[in-house]
């Protein structure tokens, strides 16, 4: 698989982290979308035209085409609620 991380998804795991350790597993849990974090029905309205992945901490909007996974948004599993605008001002 070919994963592209949308700007907007890496802005959200940095801007929560501080600490590199938990950068990387964020970024890491990425890597296993589509393999064990299996693919769900979105949750937030906002997602709704994507796909939806979550581990323990984090959930992601994505897209696949072909063999490329394209992460579109990311949330911290503490702010998943649709209480923010519905674009995702890609």
């Amino acid at each position: 698989m070919i994963y592209h991380i949308s700007k907007r998804c890496f802005r959200k795991i940095n801007s929560f982290y501080h600490n590199v350790a938990n950068l990387n597993d964020a970024f890491n849990s990425i890597y296993e979308i589509e393999r064990s974090l299996l693919r769900r029905k979105p949750t937030l309205e906002r997602w709704s035209n994507y796909h939806m992945a979550n581990t323990d901490k984090w959930y992601f909007a994505y897209t696949i085409d072909g063999d490329t996974i394209t992460i579109v948004d990311a949330c911290h599993a503490q702010n998943m609620h649709d209480n923010t605008p519905k674009s995702l001002n890609l």
